[in-house]
């Protein structure tokens, strides 16, 4: 089944229930227009569609290779890349001081999304490139940015991050890659770094690696890690492509998924490099482009769950068993389960990006706290939901799913590396209630009464839905202020399931406002019945603290008696 991007749904997502308009008032995107902002997704939503969603097989059956160390695309990859690049849509939400367009983020992942469900194997070329320009736009020398700013934001350049190594994944403070001053104010740069995304590339001209090392100054730890612009090709004096650096793809990774995008193993053998921002302060930088991508990751989990539903529902329909299957009420509760908790997912990723359109266009510290709250579980959510929904898609094949000729797999396969990328989910609940409870709540405590307020002025028209989401936020409340009251080892034990209830609570709260806005009540219905109750248990879980883990015997876990 072909995808369709669902342009009309995302559209009343950002108009009706995320604020996106509100966004368009400020001075400096106030080029989003309305109608700027229905053409771009038309126009993306037909790109999408039309061009890159037919290449997403052949990404799966035909992975990208190295043929004598050169990297060797999926077949019509690059043909899709050209199209997405020589449409601006790369830069869509850079600086217009380097080629860029200058539009809103939320108005950029809407576009992500849809060239994510399309194929997203090739969208994380453009992903990685934007995280980049991100860093760039922050950190950067001027020269640095002069020079590399527009290609990478027309698409002539791509953008990698490398972070991980053999013995330093999460642990980035472990690192060994070193970095040497050079006579020429450059620097040399020697390691070895893992699972880099687009770590080379023939769809593009140049391939520009931002990369973690250490100076020989350089502390322990992440504080003594610096940022460096590391390309495939020295640009010469014109500013292209020119002598090969001292790097090389070692190998490509044999993938469960995404078999269209070359996951490389890098060696940076003296290669040249130049500082992005100050000595020693890389991790800095590296997480602009880091936060950028998480929420780029979240969008990706709607995406891939999104394409995985279209195609689950049109089989349904077409799939006869005493009567189309659509008609069970098993098919159903699976199909409707999945498409309300897209919806949510889709509209907690996309406040996300508003948070951080309005942070940048009002410098409100209120606001850049809400994006910062919400990007770990926009991360966390979205991906889950992408997971939960491309094994629902299968599972609505019955045996067909689990054939590969019915695509459906392909789903499931590449989503499932969106919950652990970029930070695990794990590692993305700690930071929720560790750094950004932080505050002493206040940024959790301003959204719950977002919810709350929300919930009474909903009262008048969707009262039994404003209930339900009006007591969920009010125990979401009691339950943020007993973690506040805890140390930070028992807030990690139960993180997970924390953000997990404090996602069904938003998810509903959006649903909601869908729903006094012209959205689907019975959806909203749906969610608040079916998936908004088991905030209760992730809350039971949260409060469970640690000492029952603790307990636990290591040799349990290998299968042995306990005691």
């Amino acid at each position: 089944m072909a995808y369709t991007a669902p342009v009309e749904q995302i559209a009343f997502i950002l108009n009706k229930v995320v604020g996106l308009p509100e966004v368009a008032t400020t001075e400096q995107f106030a080029e989003a227009t309305p109608e700027t902002v229905d053409a771009i997704l038309t126009e993306a939503g037909r790109l999408a569609t039309e061009v890159i969603a037919p290449v997403n097989r052949q990404g799966d059956l035909s992975p990208a290779r190295l043929e004598n160390g050169a990297l060797r695309s999926s077949p019509g990859f690059a043909e899709a890349f050209r199209a997405l690049a020589e449409g601006g849509w790369i830069g869509l939400a850079s600086s217009q001081d380097h080629g860029g367009m200058g539009l809103p983020q939320a108005l950029n992942m809407a576009v992500n999304e849809m060239v994510a469900s399309a194929c997203l194997a090739l969208q994380l070329n453009p992903l990685l490139t934007q995280g980049q320009i991100e860093a760039l736009e922050h950190h950067g020398s001027d020269e640095l940015k002069a020079l590399y700013l527009p290609k990478l934001n027309s698409g002539e350049w791509s953008g990698t991050m490398n972070l991980t190594e053999p013995q330093a994944g999460s642990d980035v403070g472990a690192l060994t890659t070193r970095a040497e001053r050079a006579d020429d104010g450059t620097y040399r740069i020697t390691g070895q770094k893992i699972f880099i995304t687009w770590g080379d590339s023939d769809v593009t001209s140049n391939v520009c690696h931002l990369v973690l090392a250490r100076l020989p100054d350089g502390g322990a730890g992440t504080r003594g890690i610096s940022l460096f612009m590391v390309p495939k090709f020295i640009p010469d004096e014109n500013g292209d492509p020119g002598t090969p650096n001292d790097l090389r793809v070692v190998s490509l990774e044999h993938k469960l998924g995404i078999h269209g995008s070359p996951t490389c193993v890098m060696s940076f053998e003296g290669a040249k490099g130049w500082i992005v921002g100050a000595e020693h302060k890389g991790m800095a930088a590296m997480f602009t482009m880091m936060n950028c991508a998480r929420l780029g990751v979240g969008v990706q989990g709607v995406a891939q769950g999104e394409a995985a539903l279209q195609q689950a529902a049109a089989y349904a329909a077409e799939r006869m068993q005493m009567g189309p299957i659509i008609r069970h009420p098993d098919v159903r509760r699976m199909l409707a389960g999945a498409r309300a908790e897209v919806f949510a997912a889709r509209a907690i990723c996309l406040a996300c990006a508003v948070a951080i359109d309005m942070a940048r266009a009002t410098g409100s510290q209120d606001w850049a706290a809400r994006a910062a709250f919400l990007t770990p579980i926009a991360k966390a959510y979205g991906t889950d939901v992408g997971t939960r929904v491309a094994d629902t898609a299968v599972q609505v094949h019955g045996g067909m799913g689990y054939i590969e000729e019915t695509g459906i797999a392909q789903y499931l396969r590449d989503v499932r590396i969106t919950s652990i990328y970029e930070g695990t989910n794990g590692i993305q609940a700690m930071d929720l209630v560790g750094r950004k409870l932080a505050d002493g709540g206040n940024a959790a405590m301003s959204l719950l009464d977002e919810i709350l307020d929300g919930a009474k002025a909903a009262q008048a028209t969707q009262p039994e839905l404003a209930h339900q989401v009006w007591q969920s936020a009010e125990s979401l409340r009691e339950a943020t202020q007993e973690l506040l009251d805890r140390d930070l080892a028992e807030r990690f034990s139960g993180a997970v399931p924390y953000l997990s209830a404090f996602a069904r609570v938003l998810g509903a709260y959006y649903h909601m406002l869908a729903a006094t806005k012209g959205g689907s009540v019975t959806l909203a219905r749906v969610h608040v019945t079916r998936i908004l109750p088991q905030f209760a248990a992730d809350l039971a879980a949260a409060r469970a603290g640690l000492a029952d883990l603790e307990a636990l015997d290591d040799a349990v876990f290998l299968g042995h008696m306990a005691v």
